[in-house]
């Protein structure tokens, strides 16, 4: 056997090695997202929102509040990264009460909803913008929109103490309904006791009248 047949050879032997490790690594990465199947709006949020991180974060306890019944939100304790920021903060929450319910039943917002901004003005009043998602994709109905609201207000609520009422923007406009029902024209109410400027009321939102039908 000639010099340059050996060499051929054991470049073809360690290519053919390789590959089967490569193989087996391809081979565990599916059984891995065999056991945890990641939907594929999942992993598009996971690389275009990544978790919100800040120099002031700490470990804390978080009420996120997801469906506990049809018609009804429940609070959960989640230990969480909470920034002192209150926009970081809000964030941080959000993404949580989107992404982590604890089963799909307990799911209030759809799964590619985005807090695209959010703002605490100096009286108190906390103005959150979300992505077109929260509108085009919550069913339309009365409990559906009550309790996609209702997360939403009660989470902000337990863990902005600052935050006296809140406005809720969708694409960064104000829209008449979340999805037909549920009035967005208003303010919800917050934490009512945190001193506002004189002269600064809150109003009291209210269901819109339902959508005809066609």
């Amino acid at each position: 056997m000639t010099r340059n047949l050996k060499i051929t050879i054991a470049i073809l032997m360690v290519a053919v090695i390789i590959g089967l490790l490569s193989l087996r690594g391809l081979s565990n990465r599916i059984a891995r997202l065999q056991e945890n199947p990641t939907s594929e709006e999942q992993a598009r949020r996971a690389l275009l929102t990544p978790k919100v991180s800040t120099p002031t974060d700490v470990l804390a306890r978080a009420k996120i509040y997801w469906a506990g019944g049809a018609d009804s939100t429940t609070p959960t304790e989640v230990e969480l990264s909470l920034s002192a920021d209150p926009a970081q903060r809000a964030r941080q929450v959000m993404d949580t009460l989107i992404t982590e319910a604890p089963t799909p039943e307990q799911r209030t917002l759809p799964e590619d909803t985005a807090l695209v901004g959010f703002y605490l003005l100096a009286d108190g009043t906390a103005v959150a913008d979300f992505s077109d998602s929260l509108s085009s994709e919550t069913p339309s109905g009365i409990l559906s929109e009550r309790l996609a609201v209702d997360s939403i207000v009660q989470t902000l609520k337990s863990n902005l103490p600052a935050a006296r009422r809140l406005k809720i923007l969708i694409h960064g406009q104000e829209v008449d309904t979340l999805a037909g029902h549920v009035d967005l024209t208003g303010f919800f109410e917050l934490n009512p006791q945190v001193a506002a400027p004189a002269g600064v009321t809150t109003a009291t939102p209210a269901l819109a009248p339902a959508a005809p039908a066609h």
